[in-house]
C-alpha cells in the first residue's frame, strides 16, 4: 500500500464499503449497525465521514458526529470520533492515523472546537487527546472504573486556543450528549 492513503469524504454510494470495513475491522456486525444508524441519524449532524482508499479500494473509515454539551457556561461546538475502522490487513500502516488527522481538520472546518473519543488511551494521545473527565466533560454514561483515561478530548486546530476547552468547562458539570444512535449504555462500558 502507498502511504499516505487517498482520503475523501464519503458518498451515499459508499455505504456498503463502509459497513464492510467496519465488519472486518471489528469482527462483528454491531459496529457496522452503529455506523449505519449514525449515518442515518439526523441528530448526528453535522458529521464528518471519511473513506481511506488504496487504488480505489476502501481500506479505512472514520466517522465524527455532532454532540451537545449540556452545562457549559459558554457555547462550544463539539463532535465525537466513533468509530475508526481499518481493514485488518492494512492496520499498522498509518491508515488510521491519516484518517484521524484529516478528520480532526475537517471537524474543525465544520465548526467543532473540540472532538471527544472513547478509545484506546495509548493510541489517541499522539493526536493531542487528553483525559476529558479531568476537564469537566462527563461521558453520557459512567465510564467503568479503571478505564477513565479512555474518555478523551482534543481541541481542533481551527477550534479554541490551547486551554479553551478547559476554560469553557471550568467550574461546570458538563455532560456530553451524543446523537441518538450513540445513546445506548452498552456502547459506553
Amino acid at each position: 500500500m502507498r502511504l499516505p492513503p487517498d482520503i475523501r469524504p464519503t458518498l451515499d454510494t459508499d455505504l456498503a464499503t463502509i459497513l464492510a470495513i467496519n465488519r472486518a475491522a471489528f469482527g462483528q456486525e454491531e459496529e457496522a449497525e452503529l455506523v449505519d444508524a449514525l449515518l442515518r441519524d439526523p441528530t448526528a449532524r453535522p458529521l464528518v465521514s471519511l473513506l481511506a482508499e488504496d487504488g480505489g479500494r476502501g481500506i479505512g473509515h472514520v466517522l465524527f458526529t455532532h454532540v451537545d454539551l449540556v452545562g457549559t457556561p459558554t457555547r462550544l461546538d463539539a463532535m465525537i470520533l466513533a468509530p475508526l475502522a481499518v481493514l485488518p490487513e492494512c492496520q499498522g500502516q498509518g491508515v488510521g492515523a491519516a484518517l484521524v488527522r484529516r478528520g480532526l481538520s475537517e471537524a474543525g472546518d465544520a465548526g467543532a472546537g473540540i472532538v471527544l473519543v472513547l478509545g484506546h488511551p495509548t493510541y489517541y494521545p499522539r493526536f493531542g487527546f487528553r483525559a476529558a473527565g479531568r476537564l469537566g466533560l462527563q461521558a453520557p454514561y459512567p465510564i467503568p472504573a479503571g478505564h477513565e483515561e479512555a474518555w478523551m478530548v482534543v481541541e481542533t486546530l481551527q477550534g479554541p486556543i490551547a486551554g479553551a476547552a478547559e476554560g469553557a468547562t471550568e467550574g461546570a458539570n458538563c455532560v456530553v450528549v451524543p446523537a441518538e444512535a450513540l445513546r445506548r449504555p452498552e456502547l459506553w462500558s
